[in-house]
């Protein structure tokens, strides 16, 4: 079977089980602050084993043949991605770090930030999250990691909600993908 033939397989598979597991039409303040009429609750799906297989091989084939040395994002959404992502590298016998940024530093310990692996300024890192809504959450890693001379080149998500993540991520000079975006649930994007 074909790589793309593959892929869209898996990416009609993910969004079946998406929607009919993780989309909620309902009224929700979301973690902007902002009022939805919808909400894509995506570790409902990331936090089993064929969504996390699904969105692990979507997300490696995004990524397998860029030159990058770490993959992460902030902690919640992007745990679960993160851990399938960095199991399917070791399967390809490739290496890649995985490492997760906290809301806030440790109140013991060595106060750390971001979790994992030590990072350094000659890694190239993607930062991912489950979804996007206004960027806050990964423009937040991303400010974190560029305080640490670290090179993000792109962010990726399960889903874009279409509400400014892409835009406000652009202006830090770091292009967001998508697998999915609102569109794809049959909403309309603003």
């Amino acid at each position: 079977m074909s790589q793309c033939l593959c892929w869209r397989r898996m990416k009609r598979k993910l969004l079946s089980i998406l929607k009919r597991e993780a989309f909620l039409k309902k009224r929700v303040k979301l973690s902007s602050g902002r009022i939805s009429n919808f909400y894509i609750d995506v570790r409902k799906v990331s936090l089993t084993s064929e969504g996390i297989y699904l969105i692990s091989n979507l997300v490696f084939q995004l990524i397998k043949n860029e030159f990058i040395s770490a993959i992460g994002g902030p902690t919640l959404g992007a745990d679960p991605i993160v851990n399938g992502v960095c199991f399917l590298f070791h399967q390809k016998r490739k290496k890649i770090k995985g490492f997760l940024i906290r809301k806030s530093p440790k109140k013991h310990g060595r106060q750390k930030m971001i979790e994992g692996k030590p990072l350094k300024p000659t890694d190239r890192v993607v930062v991912v999250d489950d979804v996007a809504t206004s960027g806050s959450s990964l423009i937040k890693a991303v400010e974190v990691l560029k305080k640490e001379r670290i090179k993000v080149l792109k962010a990726l998500v399960i889903v874009d909600r279409q509400e400014g993540a892409k835009e406000e991520l652009a202006r830090l000079g770091c292009p967001l993908i998508s697998i999915f975006t609102k569109k794809d649930f049959f909403l309309k994007s603003t």
